[in-house]
């Protein structure tokens, strides 16, 4: 690449929520330099600031950010943008393609399901759901996760899943994640070579805490 790329420095080996990294020292943009220009581009431009909403009212936009953080743990800063990139994709239709019969189409069933979930908030805690405290939204969005059947006229499972489907392709999408996981970014062109159990490439490096991050909430 002949150094045309830099990652910013203010952005080196940041995570979501600024916490203790999982992976000390570890930055995916320190390999910017070794991706072809596209790719580069691409990524980098994940880490400008996010676009103006545009497809969400202001009403949908505050529940939605509150969603999106439940959905993510996402509590301090700095915050992968969830929000503008979901908003971004929906106003330019860059959908999955595809949505369940019993769903209208993406961009309606999010408006749908943030006036849905905004409507429980007031019925069960007296107001809107991104005023509650975050216990009280996590009971809100918990009760939905567990709905058999029906919610609000709307198969509660497949609510759900367009909500952590685009949740989660925006989050795992930005680099921020990628330092939390430790992902190496993108393959193309570099490769990898070293890919025996527990094998790292030069530009890896150890989790501090070789344990299943996944936390036994029923304790």
């Amino acid at each position: 690449m002949g150094g045309l790329f830099r990652r910013p420095v203010e952005t080196a080996g940041r995570t979501p929520g600024g916490g203790e990294p999982r992976f000390p020292g570890f930055d995916v943009l320190g390999e910017v330099d070794r991706w072809d220009a596209a790719t580069a581009g691409v990524v980098l431009d994940r880490l400008t600031a996010p676009p103006p909403v545009r497809f969400f009212d202001l009403a949908e936009e505050a529940v939605g950010r509150a969603l999106f953080d439940q959905l993510l743990d996402q509590r301090d800063e700095p915050r992968v943008p969830i929000f503008e990139l979901v908003d971004s994709r929906l106003a330019e239709f860059e959908t999955d393609g595809w949505h369940y019969a019993d769903l209208p189409e993406d961009g309606e069933a999010f408006r749908r399901s943030f006036a849905a979930i905004d409507e429980d908030s007031r019925e069960a805690f007296g107001d809107g759901f991104a005023v509650i405290g975050w216990d009280d939204r996590a009971a809100v969005v918990e009760a939905v996760r567990k709905t058999n059947g029906d919610w609000h006229e709307m198969p509660a499972t497949q609510v759900w899943s367009l909500w952590t489907r685009y949740a989660c392709t925006a989050f795992y999408g930005h680099p921020w994640a990628w330092n939390e996981i430790g992902f190496g970014g993108p393959a193309y062109p570099r490769g990898y070579k070293n890919l025996g159990v527990n094998a790292r490439e030069r530009w890896e490096v150890a989790d501090h805490d070789n344990t299943d991050p996944a936390r036994d909430r029923s304790t």
